[in-house]
């Protein structure tokens, strides 16, 4: 599982190295091969190998013929590629992801459980403060 986060630059071609606390959790099923694909929030997703293919799973069984269901398959899938981290433990980034999370230079990477998300730094930080419920309101709900 992957857990905590990390400040880190994306290089000009689009590359951003995996902190080495999350590669330890990489499962060498994954071949250290990524799939990378829009997040549900403003951000970049990226799941070891072995973690796409239980989310697969998930997205086989969902019904192609719900309009809501298909499009959340065909929006996840449209932007899905893969990559195979690099002798410096790099992958890249499509250019049409980084434009998507509003990529410049600084990335905030954070371990969320089965992935690893991306962000903007500055996108997280509104996307943390914005206005609603609390983390103690949202934790009283979800872990009920």
């Amino acid at each position: 599982m992957f857990r905590g986060q990390f400040t880190y630059s994306i290089d000009n071609k689009g590359r951003i190295s995996i902190p080495a606390k999350l590669r330890r959790q990489v499962s060498p099923e994954s071949n250290d091969t990524f799939i990378i694909t829009r997040g549900t929030a403003m951000c970049i997703d990226i799941y070891p190998l072995d973690e796409w293919q239980k989310f697969e799973e998930k997205l086989l069984k969902l019904n192609s013929f719900d309009p809501v269901e298909a499009k959340f398959i065909r929006m996840i899938s449209q932007f899905a590629t893969d990559d195979t981290m690099d002798s410096q433990s790099r992958i890249l980034i499509p250019q049409s992801l980084i434009k998507f999370a509003q990529i410049e230079k600084d990335v905030l990477i954070l371990g969320a459980l089965q992935k690893i998300e991306v962000w903007n730094p500055k996108l997280y930080e509104e996307y943390i403060n914005e206005e609603g419920e609390t983390y103690e309101q949202i934790a009283a709900k979800v872990m009920s």
